[in-house]
């Protein structure tokens, strides 16, 4: 009996120290995002454990802008970055010190993600659709992000300049959508779970949806080529993410009709997962459901668009096309 039971033990003991040695073989990685919806895949794949079945350990760090994901991407306070594309991060990449290697959240008709809000005082002075923009005050985050570039898309389309537009960077997006409800800018540019509260309260008025204006490629995930070195952590990551995105795809979006995803016993379980990371209730998450393609593919074609574009503004230094921003062994394009 005390011989079965040490060898009991014996077993008990090594499969704890196989634990120990598989927890201490997986390879770590931080990943910086914003707490919005468009990132989903990536809290589906951390809370359901997609990550630690590839054999990753992954940590999030939380910004409240694009831009300083990039930074942080290329300076090595995070290893990927899965964000909307800045001018700022189409420099650092034109640099050479950031890499795109996957796609993320696209602006897409029918999937409500960025919006153009007016404040109660200009929408009673006239401002009514989005292209009433032109020669009003309109808060972005930072110059050159994806609603400087938003705005840049809608002032082609309906023939104003965009230079006559006064386009006021506050930095984050609680500035701006404080800034909003403050009346101390005519419009803003905010991400639908930004923008709802304000909404609900009648703190400001939408105007229209970006997706349903000019749709375009959004977001992204980018990586600094020291962390592109490590091929098995870049593969599995990414694997780990495609699994993630064909569900949110296949559950969530195939639920969405007029721009809102129904609550259902297979929907829930996903916008609870949402709802956890972006401090949003499950009822909120419903409207905020950004497109993400079920491939995880790069409209690759539309990102050199917004570079060349970028570039002719001024935004983004020239010398480097689509081609030089990218891992191509990792990018399914679109």
């Amino acid at each position: 009996m005390r011989g079965i039971l040490r060898l009991a033990v014996a077993g008990m003991l090594m499969l704890a120290a196989g634990g120990i040695a598989q927890a201490e073989d997986a390879l770590k990685a931080k990943i910086g995002v914003l707490r919005l919806s468009s990132s989903a895949p990536v809290f589906i794949a951390l809370d359901k454990g997609y990550f630690k079945e590839a054999g990753l350990d992954i940590e999030l760090k939380f910004f409240d802008a694009a831009q300083p994901i990039a930074v942080a991407t290329t300076s090595g306070d995070v290893d990927f970055g899965i964000t909307a594309f800045t001018a700022g991060l189409y420099n650092l990449a034109g640099k050479g010190t950031l890499k795109v290697i996957g796609g993320m959240s696209r602006e897409k008709a029918g999937y409500p993600l960025i919006g153009y809000f007016a404040s109660n005082s200009a929408y009673a002075a006239g401002l009514k659709t989005p292209k009433d923009l032109a020669g009003k005050r309109v808060a972005v985050t930072q110059v050159g992000s994806s609603f400087h570039y938003s705005l840049g898309l809608l002032a082609d389309k309906y023939k104003f300049r965009l230079a006559d537009v006064k386009v006021l960077p506050l930095q984050s997006l609680s500035n701006a959508a404080a800034a909003l409800k403050g009346e101390t800018v005519d419009a803003a540019l905010l991400p639908v779970s930004t923008a709802r509260p304000l909404m609900e309260t009648n703190g400001a008025k939408l105007l229209g949806w970006v997706g349903d204006e000019t749709p375009w490629q959004l977001g992204a995930i980018f990586a600094s080529p020291k962390t592109l070195t490590s091929k098995p952590l870049v593969t599995k990551l990414l694997a780990s993410l495609a699994r993630a995105d064909r569900e949110y795809h296949d559950v969530i979006l195939a639920s969405v009709k007029n721009g809102k995803a129904e609550i259902n016993d297979k929907t829930r379980p996903l916008f609870e997962i949402i709802a956890k990371y972006t401090n949003l209730p499950v009822e909120k998450v419903v409207g905020n459901c950004a497109y993400i393609d079920p491939d995880g593919k790069l409209d690759v074609k539309n990102i050199a668009n917004q570079i060349v574009w970028l570039q002719e503004q001024g935004f983004v230094d020239k010398g480097f096309g689509v081609d030089a921003i990218l891992a191509k062994e990792y990018v399914k394009a679109d």
